[in-house]
């Protein structure tokens, strides 16, 4: 897919070209193992300024492959163990990241029990070895207690890992900077919410959640003219709440999310981050989705955020598309607003654009 990435990867006249390769089998081994394996490739051109490719390109092809074999097994009527191990492998051929190759393992196992109809617990634990790294224990547990047919409370607690991407690691171009001396990712993350049913056709959920990040990966500068610098950010922590309704009536559904976001630290004075402290402090999401008359299927989706430390803004985005047999013709109307904003700080998201198509369905296919 060739494509102008025109302010994608900051303020340059970019174009890229990328292609990609995957294959994957899955094969059930009797009515509780499971084996799978996958492969993919992909391979990318990238010139940072079009007209001037002597300046900057970039061409890399990075290769992938995923093993796994998983089983369950009941230990009782209301008590299942699944158990099972992967593998993991990736490398890259970049003519600016160089050559590099890293593969890893895990093993993981988890137990679901279900009691009287009102209660469910499971628990977890995931050891994953990297090749030159110590081990990651990740362990996981959830608690869910059902007060009446329409009611439940819910709670949880995991442990999530995260390797830096080679990118983060051995990237480097006029406005960016990786860096070989990055660690791991690690996070707790803890929540506790319920979902409520007060009706058939309605249903609401609220969740207060809490994050905490040690090493997280983070790209910062001190002003637009320095270039951005992979880093470790010590202590992050994040607590919000998120909640939502939803309703269903013939071929009418609405549905509404608001989500809240507090940080504890703030990025040192003078200094800029990328992705830490650039999280959505508020957003709220509203769509109507509906078969309207003509057999018209109709989705409208209005979205406002507001990032830390900047202003809020708004989106607008419709779709519509309508069944011919096999033909299904479609029209999808993205920022209708027009409105100008930054998910990342200096990339200017797209603005008002149409994009229409055909797809077909192969004959006797869902």
């Amino acid at each position: 897919k060739p494509y102008g990435a025109q302010g994608l990867y900051g303020n340059f006249p970019s174009w890229e070209r990328t292609k990609a390769w995957m294959a994957s089998i899955r094969q059930g081994l009797g009515e509780k193992t499971e084996v799978a394996l996958g492969f993919r490739r992909h391979t990318d051109l990238f010139v940072l300024y079009r007209d001037r490719p002597q300046v900057y390109t970039n061409r890399h092809a990075a290769e992938s492959w995923h093993g796994s074999l998983r089983r369950r097994e009941t230990l009782g009527r209301n008590v299942t163990l699944h158990h099972g191990g992967e593998g993991f492998g990736e490398s890259i051929v970049s003519s600016n990241l160089g050559t590099h190759d890293r593969a890893r393992g895990a093993a993981h196992a988890s137990l679901d029990v279900r009691a009287l109809k009102r209660f469910s617990f499971s628990a977890g634990l995931r050891d994953e070895v990297v090749k030159g790294l110590p081990g990651q224990v990740s362990p996981t547990v959830a608690l869910g207690y059902w007060v009446s047919g329409s009611l439940k409370l819910r709670a949880g607690a995991s442990r999530a890992f995260r390797l830096p991407t080679f990118t983060d690691l051995y990237y480097q171009d006029p406005a960016n900077r990786g860096n070989p001396h990055l660690r791991p990712e690690t996070a707790w993350s803890y929540e506790g919410g319920a979902d409520y049913r007060p009706a058939s056709n309605w249903r609401l959920h609220s969740t207060v959640f809490h994050r905490r990040e040690t090493d997280g990966i983070d790209y910062i500068r001190r002003s637009p003219a320095e270039v951005w610098q992979s880093v470790n950010v010590q202590k992050l922590r994040f607590t919000g709440v998120e909640s939502g309704a939803g309703w269903r009536e013939g071929g009418h559904v609405l549905d509404f999310a608001y989500t809240a976001i507090h940080g504890d630290a703030a990025p040192l004075p003078g200094m800029q981050s990328k992705y830490a402290f650039n999280y959505a402090v508020h957003s709220g999401i509203f769509s109507w989705t509906a078969l309207v008359p003509g057999r018209v299927a109709l989705r409208t989706r209005t979205g406002a955020v507001q990032r830390f430390e900047r202003g809020a803004y708004g989106v607008w985005d419709v779709s519509a598309t309508r069944a011919f047999g096999s033909w299904r013709p479609y029209l999808q109307f993205a920022n209708l607003t027009n409105t100008r904003y930054q998910e990342i700080v200096g990339v200017l998201m797209p603005t008002r654009s149409v994009v229409g198509g055909i797809e077909w369905v192969w004959p006797g296919r869902p």
